[in-house]
């Protein structure tokens, strides 16, 4: 089987394992979405490994608020990142979570967060961010804040590639999950030496990449997404909203429903505006709604994580091939060839190890 998925209980699957890409998965997505999320991206790198033989690991990022049995479930099948340096993984994907604070920068994980990114950018061959891990990434690395939306940016969108680059390969025109509150810029990217790949007229950028020590791959949108995750975060919005939690009814997904389902849809936020009460979520038609519902992104997500899991395997392969080389530099210059991570490991305020900086943060 191409993929195996080791959540540390089989002693079975180390020795299986023995010549895998090597991938880990850091899911911070709330507890309502953690385990959806996990089967999300199994299923995705299943499909698209092909015959390429990967190993799976979850990790997580401490900090990310969870409920007693979300932790339960955490503290059971998730690595912590302690484990990360000596992991050995190849790459890594790294999803966001629902923010609680104003800004990213006030978030309780942010500081573990940016270890992350600069750990991933010392360490793997590439990382995947998602959504607003992609947003925190670069934030972090070159100062880009995000920018509110005056509404929520939801639904499936047409996105076009605009760079021939190794992830494009096979697509120039490809739907796209998204479902975000607030946007990076193209044109503030752009001047930061970021490279757009693709871009939809209504959703904005959609993937973007850069390329240094680590390949960077940066995903505003949610290719991993089955068929029925907009459906759940539209009923969880709009629920929200007749309970008082939010002030703005949220926006119909655009491009997601069939005529029918918009008509029903509309009809029922029309009257939650006119008169806004939580009893109305019970007439919220979600039986009818999912069977209507297809995941027609899911072959170009397919061919963009297999795009990605062959520039893994290319760039593992010259990392090894070039290992000799850096190791008779480093031994020339008296240190070794892994200083920098050696040095961090044992630098009190090193990778995932030491003391935290604990300074005010700056607002975004």
């Amino acid at each position: 089987m191409p993929l195996l998925v080791d959540r540390g209980s089989d002693p079975r699957i180390a020795k299986a394992a023995a010549g895998c890409v090597e991938i880990g998965l850091v899911n911070n997505m709330p507890d309502t979405a953690l385990e959806a999320t996990e089967r999300q991206f199994t299923a995705l790198l299943e499909a698209a490994a092909g015959e390429t033989r990967v190993r799976l690991r979850f990790y997580s990022l401490p900090g990310v608020p969870r409920s007693e049995r979300g932790q339960r479930h955490v503290d059971k099948f998730y690595r912590g990142l302690r484990e990360l340096p000596a992991s050995g993984v190849d790459a890594l994907i790294v999803t966001g979570t629902e923010p609680r604070a104003a800004s990213l920068r006030n978030e309780p994980y942010w500081h573990l967060f940016g270890e992350l990114i600069d750990w991933a950018e010392h360490n793997t061959v590439s990382t995947v961010w998602s959504c607003l891990a992609a947003h925190a990434a670069v934030l972090h690395l070159d100062g880009i804040a995000r920018h509110p939306l005056a509404e929520k940016c939801i639904g499936v969108f047409d996105c076009a590639a605009l760079a021939d680059h190794p992830l494009m390969a096979g697509q120039t025109r490809f739907a796209v999950p998204h479902s975000r509150w607030n946007e990076l810029r193209e044109d503030e990217l752009r001047a930061r030496g970021y490279d757009v790949l693709t871009r939809s007229p209504q959703a904005g950028v959609d993937a973007f990449v850069r390329d240094g020590r680590s390949l960077f791959v940066f995903l505003q949108g949610h290719p991993e997404y089955d068929a029925l995750s907009l459906l759940g975060e539209y009923r969880r919005d709009f629920g929200r909203f007749l309970r008082g939690e939010r002030d703005v009814c949220p926006s119909l997904p655009l491009g997601y429903f069939d005529d029918a389902a918009m008509a029903r849809l509309a009809d029922l936020r029309a009257r939650a505006l006119a008169d806004r009460r939580e009893e109305l979520l019970a007439e919220f038609p979600v039986v009818a709604l999912e069977q209507s519902l297809s995941a027609r992104w899911r072959p170009a997500a397919e061919r963009l994580y297999a795009n990605w899991l062959s520039q893994v395997v290319a760039l593992k392969s010259r990392r090894v091939a070039a290992a000799p080389m850096q190791a008779a530099s480093a031994a020339a210059a008296g240190r070794s060839p892994n200083f920098v991570e050696r040095r961090r490991r044992s630098d009190p305020s090193g990778y995932f190890t030491g003391l935290r900086d604990r300074r005010l943060p700056t607002p975004a």
